[in-house]
């Protein structure tokens, strides 16, 4: 009978690309998946680390695991926690039987072997010897996750930016950009397969290919994968350095109908003080400048970013800044947090001193202010046309009325809104939707008639 295994990825989207990966090597070796823990002779948890309250989701799925496991399963620990904390993770959560960190998932095969192999009175840590740690081994395993009619392709990984809150380059390492005939390849892959979008992830997508010797490397790459995978409709970004849009990368996406008019540009404030003290570009007027120049080559924009509130010294007046910062550029998607104190980053003397109920009532007013931003800009919306990918079917309320659930260019997986459609097209295809209504983060439609 052949193996099988369990794995649970935690986290984000570059989380379930290792986490695909993975599962390319172990279906390689013979295994099969199992969708019950009970039933498999592996377990394995992709855990995230990046802040606490992630960390602690990853601890209670490794310890409700540990507490089930059966004579003979191994329980295997892979990812972001792990690489930071892993002899603390064995120590908090007892039956682990391995761990490995974030830039060794290629060696999954050989722990599950070394494990199966002999007893070993102590869990195996797998992790690299040094933090900047740096392999391009892949182990011939594509960098991909796809799901549905959309998949996650990787480009990098790690990041050589020093942002003073963030634990990433502690966990990853520095960038790493993957050569750029591999991902060409896997893009005609995810092409032959009816993939219609395509994401590319990294911590910095606009950093792709420094490390390389490339100049505008990211924006070559696009030009390349619009000619390498003409059929894949969609090409979308996330996660792009705000000093690193170079007036290259505007002028392809402007140029380019597959790469959609979407970007998701992490700014994380916008006070000058308050970005100094985070380590991140300071220069507000050169942000305008970049935003207005992509919106006026490309009209039909859609804006993502991510803002942090309360950060340590963070005072009323740089909190109204930003604000006001909000009401002037009026981005069509939010994500924002508040702020989470990190051993070992730079900012880690300036510690956590605003109280959590100041840095909670920021951020209610913060996404107030965007829940009707957002209201507004669908409401703009109502009688227009928007091409929509269909991931979803289902019924109103028990009425029999079918309904269908998809995303438009404006939408990315997981954190932006949905579109809901009347009637019952097909999952899988791109359809012409005329919009009837407009909530804050989502739209509903019809079908337009000439494609009934």
């Amino acid at each position: 009978m052949p193996q099988k295994y369990h794995l649970i990825s935690l986290g984000c989207a570059k989380n379930t690309v290792d986490s695909a990966s993975m599962m390319q090597l172990l279906h390689r070796n013979g295994f099969q998946a199992s969708e019950k823990p009970e039933q498999a002779d592996v377990l394995i948890v992709n855990t995230c680390g990046f802040i606490d309250p992630a960390r602690e989701e990853s601890y209670q799925v490794l310890s409700q695991l540990a507490e089930r496991k059966t004579n003979g399963q191994l329980l295997i620990a892979a990812g972001c926690l792990t690489q930071r904390y892993g002899k603390e993770v064995v120590a908090r959560v007892p039956g682990i039987d391995g761990i490995i960190g974030t830039r060794r998932w290629m060696d999954i095969m050989k722990l599950i072997n070394q494990l199966q192999s002999h007893t070993y009175p102590t869990p195996i840590i797998h992790l690299p010897r040094d933090v900047l740690f740096v392999s391009r081994d892949e182990a011939g395993a594509q960098r991909f996750a796809a799901y549905g009619a959309s998949a996650y392709l990787k480009i990098a990984d790690g990041c050589r930016h020093s942002c003073a809150f963030c634990a990433i380059p502690l966990i990853k390492g520095t960038a790493i950009s993957r050569p750029m005939e591999t991902i060409l390849t896997e893009a005609k892959t995810l092409q032959d397969q009816g993939v219609r979008e395509v994401i590319l992830i990294a911590q910095d997508t606009t950093d792709y290919g420094r490390d390389l010797g490339y100049k505008n490397g990211f924006a070559h790459l696009l030009e390349q994968l619009v000619e390498s995978a003409p059929r894949v409709d969609w090409i979308r970004i996330l996660y792009a350095y705000p000093g690193l849009v170079s007036d290259k990368l505007i002028e392809v996406m402007a140029s380019k109908a597959q790469i959609l008019p979407y970007l998701d540009i992490p700014l994380q404030h916008a006070d000058p003080q308050t970005l100094k003290r985070m380590r991140r570009p300071s220069n507000i007027d050169k942000v305008r400048k970049t935003l207005k120049k992509m919106r006026q080559s490309l009209p039909d924009l859609t804006l993502r970013t991510t803002f942090i509130v309360g950060y340590p010294g963070e005072t009323e007046s740089e909190f109204q800044t930003l604000l006001d910062f909000i009401c002037e550029i009026r981005f069509d998607r939010i994500g924002a947090f508040t702020f989470s104190f990190e051993k070992g980053t730079p900012s880690e003397p300036l510690g956590d001193p605003l109280p959590k109920e100041v840095k909670d009532e920021r951020l209610d007013r913060l996404m107030t202010l965007q829940q009707r931003i957002s209201l507004e800009k669908n409401k703009s919306l109502l009688g227009s046309t928007l091409d929509v990918l269909i991931e979803g079917q289902g019924e109103i309320g028990g009425t029999g009325e079918s309904i269908a659930i998809g995303r438009s260019y404006r939408d990315a997986p997981e954190i932006d809104g949905m579109v809901f459609v009347e009637g019952q097209p097909a999952i899988g295809e791109i359809i012409p939707v005329r919009i009837t209504g407009a909530m804050p983060y989502d739209l509903t439609g019809k079908i337009e008639k000439n494609n009934l």
